[in-house]
């Protein structure tokens, strides 16, 4: 049996990091309290951990088109999102609390990856209007028609 191939070892490594973020959420949200507040994390967390573990199993398996893999120069144009989203995940959304922390973190990655002028000032009201509109589509969702619990920290 010969090794794996590069971009089939980046998806396994991958896709089984995935898996352990998949484990650690549904653990979290099913040892939080009070419990009714985390019946829908429950929900996605479980679904989402158990596409993990069959994506993780796929791709040990070798049953995965994995195509060419990613490249270093790929990595570091993904590089500046992810240290956002880890910033966001562990600290800020605790931090400054959930809506001021996504409203924040949504603005940042759309101006990183947005490919529309970054002199322009018509481009910046734009990304301020679409951030708006995303926020108030989170809240809509998440505070009146699905009534969960999220982080509330400094803000709200």
């Amino acid at each position: 049996m010969s090794a794996p191939s590069l971009p089939r070892l980046q998806h396994i490594i991958g896709s089984g990091i995935v898996a352990l973020v998949g484990i650690w959420v549904a653990y979290i949200s099913y040892t939080q309290q009070p419990s009714e507040a985390f019946l829908f994390p429950r929900l996605i967390s479980s679904v989402f951990a158990v596409l993990a573990f069959w994506t993780f199993g796929k791709a040990c398996l070798g049953w995965t088109k994995v195509g060419s893999g990613i490249s270093g120069r790929q990595f570091m144009n993904l590089l500046p999102g992810l240290v956002v989203a880890l910033v966001y995940i562990f600290w800020a959304a605790k931090g400054f609390g959930f809506y001021t922390a996504t409203t924040i973190a949504f603005f940042i990655l759309l101006s990183l990856y947005d490919p529309a002028p970054h002199t322009a000032l018509k481009s910046w009201l734009k990304r301020i209007a679409i951030t708006a509109v995303f926020m108030a589509v989170m809240y809509g969702l998440f505070a009146k028609l699905l009534t969960v619990y999220t982080p509330r920290e400094v803000f709200f």
